[in-house]
């Protein structure tokens, strides 16, 4: 591969990929709110996410453009915060749509964020891409709004991959490293109920499983997570023992919610059961580093 663009990838999915991918493929472009620079073969470009500058230029002669734009979810859900979430999801798409377009060589292949997040909570069905049930609240509108913008424009020359990703289980970013910290402290007990399902996926898998959707020209809608989603509780269990706790105190729904309005984030990210498995990645045939949590937290 020669050259790869990375729409918002100084964050961490970003960086995960960058680091990745920075040793097989000649050049990767990283579009970023940051200042322009170059290290070694990965060039920073400026954009603001919204409107053309100099930076859509760089979309000509690439291989792959993967768009990680979007504002973070761990935060309150107030009309603002709702809104600044909604929009630089869509803005983000849709202006990339429009870049796309004007190519004279466009990218042959577009991987734009979604999120698991698309499907009803499930303590007993399992989510796939063709049976998973999609819901209406929030997050779930987000979801639905985000991929009709990147879908409804087509792009002949340019194959399209949404990616719904679960929760990214990483040493230096995401989840985890705050996980373990509350698991160290004794707080790793089950959260609310303990019985919600958790989708997860190692943060060497994410970035393999973007290689292979690349790879095998997968196109439209697939799920990014492991084939084991875990309970909550257990879940929780595996980080303590991971970290060695004495004790794990389990942290009630109202905890939660209390804890919650202090960090500034919402419940759901802990209280939704995710139930989702990656059914189109397996019947292509991609197979899993780490599909159990417990071996891979031994490895993070």
């Amino acid at each position: 591969m020669k050259k790869m663009i990375i729409a918002a990838g100084t964050g961490f999915l970003g960086s995960i990929l960058s680091e990745y991918f920075k040793n097989k493929v000649d050049e990767i472009i990283i579009l970023t709110r940051g200042k322009s620079r170059t290290t070694g073969n990965i060039k920073y470009v400026h954009w603001n996410a919204r409107t053309f500058g100099n930076w859509e230029t760089e979309l000509e002669n690439s291989d792959v453009l993967i768009n990680l734009a979007g504002k973070s979810v761990n935060c309150r859900y107030n009309e603002r915060n709702k809104n600044e979430i909604m929009a630089s999801r869509l803005n983000s798409t849709a202006i990339l749509n429009k870049a796309v377009l004007q190519c004279k060589n466009p990218p042959k292949h577009w991987l734009n964020s979604s999120t698991a997040t698309i499907y009803k909570g499930s303590y007993h069905k399992q989510m796939d891409e063709v049976n998973g049930d999609k819901g209406f609240d929030f997050s779930m509108k987000v979801a639905r709004a985000w991929e009709k913008v990147f879908f409804k424009t087509e792009t002949q020359q340019t194959l399209k991959t949404a990616l719904r990703t679960s929760i990214v289980l990483g040493k230096n970013g995401g989840a985890y490293p705050m996980l373990r910290k509350l698991a160290k402290i004794g707080m790793g007990g089950k959260q609310g109920n303990g019985r919600q399902y958790v989708s997860w996926i190692h943060e060497h898998d994410f970035a393999r499983a973007v290689e292979f959707v690349i790879n095998t020209k997968t196109e439209g809608v697939i799920n990014i997570v492991s084939p084991t989603p875990i309970r909550n509780n257990d879940f929780m269990k595996t980080i303590v023992k991971q970290v060695k706790a004495p004790f794990a105190i389990p942290v009630s729904k109202t905890m939660l919610e209390i804890g919650a309005q202090i960090i500034g984030t919402e419940t759901e990210l802990i209280l939704k059961s995710r139930n989702v498995i990656p059914k189109r990645l397996q019947e292509n045939g991609f197979t899993f580093t780490y599909p159990e949590l417990s071996t891979a937290l031994r490895n993070l």
